[in-house]
């Protein structure tokens, strides 16, 4: 045996003190240093004052809690190993047999899921409500309804809900209110705060109320981490006592996160407005751009007139974004001409040659995606007009060289249409 381990091991040297740089050190570690005995004691596993194993926290997941937790206008925040894990595990801490959860019709597709296969099989119940209109949501709660999911906008098909409305339904309902969680994963922190949508009008002479969501889950794979390299989720609230439910069940469940990972989304942040107003304006362009195309019948972008919603995201979001007219992210989708067969839907995707056919979104590289709605939605909708639906996530390519693409895939299109 080497008689130098013990020595490599335990070697004395520590490093002076008072090394800075602009970025934040990565710390790397299962088991955490106690100096005794009492100080080990002492460690609460739930507070930010002190470190008792990896999972529960280091220096730089401290860090990226506390800027994550400005950037949405929260207190507290959680970190999970993906969004989806942040939603889930928003429905096990909140969630048991006899309750029920109310969900968008077009919420992403796996919290949808799991309300319908693991929710169910536990015995939480669930329903779905028309996210354009309150009263529909208003008519579905009960005393049962312990969760309601918001929105905004909905998955793919990019409606606008009246977020304001909805919270304040479920602010007024006779019973207890429900818990709102968010999926503020468009909206990044940039083009509304979460916790601050407005106020309430006030019932009979009660004075108005600040009027927010009480959870806002972020899927940092998109735009803090802007490269598609990292997978990461977050869970923010104002609440301590909620967001200590939102800790035990995440201990409970094991989640963790990378310390590389942290460091990357770290790195990350001090552009992310940057891009994601790049991202914007280009998306406006290119949408609007292929608004005036024949084989196009409807585009759907919470930012442009005429797309289902529209009036909501101009009420919320003109004036929170640095941007002119406010932010909308860098997605969008379109309705493409309902004569158009699928094999062509799909070769005017394969044509496209700068947007990459991918799920995700958010990062340097611009994305397609076909989707057929049929069976992704259960309640009928009359803001969507009949058609190929595509979804387009806008990079970081310079908006002349992505309009030229799409020009040259629809061309391509059409002439297999002919043939």
């Amino acid at each position: 045996m080497n008689i130098l381990s013990t020595e490599l091991i335990h070697h004395p040297y520590q490093a002076p003190e008072g090394f800075e740089s602009p970025v934040t050190p990565v710390y790397k570690g299962s088991t955490v240093i106690f100096k005794n005995v009492a100080a080990m004691r002492q460690r609460d596993w739930r507070s930010r004052n002190g470190y008792t194993y990896g999972l529960h926290g280091t220096p730089t997941t401290f860090t990226l809690e506390e800027r994550l937790s400005s950037l949405e206008g929260g207190r507290h925040c959680v970190l999970f190993p993906s969004g989806l894990a942040a939603l889930a595990n928003v429905a096990l801490a909140l969630l048991k047999a006899g309750d029920e959860v109310l969900l968008p019709d077009n919420v992403y597709g796996p919290n949808k899921a799991l309300a319908e296969h693991e929710l169910a099989h536990w015995g939480i119940s669930h329903q779905y409500y028309d996210p354009l209109n309150p009263a529909d949501l208003a008519a579905r709660l009960s005393s049962k309804t312990r969760l309601v999911w918001l929105e905004a906008p909905g998955s793919v098909t990019m409606e606008f809900p009246d977020l304001l409305g909805l919270v304040q339904v479920c602010r007024e309902f006779e019973a207890a209110s429900p818990i709102l969680a968010l999926d503020n994963t468009w909206g990044a922190g940039l083009a509304f705060k979460p916790f601050a949508l407005g106020l309430s009008s006030g019932l009979g002479s009660s004075p108005p109320t600040l009027l927010g969501v009480d959870i806002s889950v972020h899927a940092l794979t998109k735009y803090p981490s802007g490269g598609g390299d990292v997978l990461m989720g977050s869970a923010v609230t104002c609440d301590e006592a909620l967001h200590l439910r939102l800790k035990a069940t995440h201990m409970r469940m094991g989640w963790g996160v990378g310390a590389n990972d942290c460091e990357t989304i770290l790195r990350s942040l001090p552009s992310m407005a940057l891009r994601y107003e790049a991202q914007d304006a280009s998306a406006r362009q290119l949408a609007q751009w292929l608004g005036a195309q024949k084989d196009v019948v409807q585009v759907l972008h919470p930012a442009l007139p005429g797309s289902p919603g529209y009036a909501h995201w101009k009420a919320l979001c003109e004036g929170e974004g640095e941007g002119v007219g406010g932010l909308a992210a860098g997605l969008f989708s379109v309705l493409l001409d309902p004569a158009w067969h699928p094999a062509q839907v799909d070769a005017f995707c394969d044509a496209l040659k700068l947007f990459k056919i991918g799920y995700s979104w958010g990062g340097p590289i611009s994305l397609v995606m076909p989707y057929d709605l049929k069976g992704m939605r259960l309640l009928p909708s009359t803001a969507l007009k009949p058609g190929h639906l595509v979804r387009f996530s806008v990079g970081l390519e310079r908006p002349a060289d992505l309009q030229a693409d799409l020009a040259q895939a629809l061309a391509h299109s059409e002439r297999l249409a002919s043939l």
